[in-house]
């Protein structure tokens, strides 16, 4: 019985958690399914991020591998307007953050803050 009752509620997580993840892709201007497919799921997010494709192989490199999800989620919220901690709470607490990232209000853009803030003064035009 408490076996049935401990499967639901993790069931219920994992649809919550995927439900956030695929809102969050189509916020992104990408198709929502591609959330749960494994492996072409960082690949979008890579593309959400605006990392390169390239970075995928990085994935495959032990310890590496963790130091480049942090990088990915900081940079995936920040295209979200939201902060670095923020990021670092899509790593650590994924099945709390990636839902409200999904769900919220946060909107997608192109490029990051930091990416604006960057360029200003870089402008050949101005």
């Amino acid at each position: 019985m408490i076996t049935a009752v401990l499967f639901l509620f993790w069931l219920a997580i994992v649809i919550v958690v995927l439900a956030g993840f695929w809102k969050t892709f189509e916020k992104a201007g990408q198709p929502g399914w591609a959330a749960i497919i494994p492996i072409y799921n960082y690949y979008i997010m890579l593309k959400i991020g605006g990392k390169p494709g390239w970075w995928l192989l990085v994935f495959l490199i032990p310890i590496v591998n963790i130091v480049m999800i942090f990088v990915l989620y900081i940079e995936i919220a920040r295209r979200f307007g939201q902060s670095t901690g923020f990021g670092i709470g899509l790593a650590l607490l994924g099945f709390v953050f990636w839902p409200i990232l999904g769900f919220g209000e946060a909107q997608y853009f192109q490029s990051s803050i930091d990416d604006d803030i960057n360029s200003i003064g870089n402008n050949p035009i101005a």
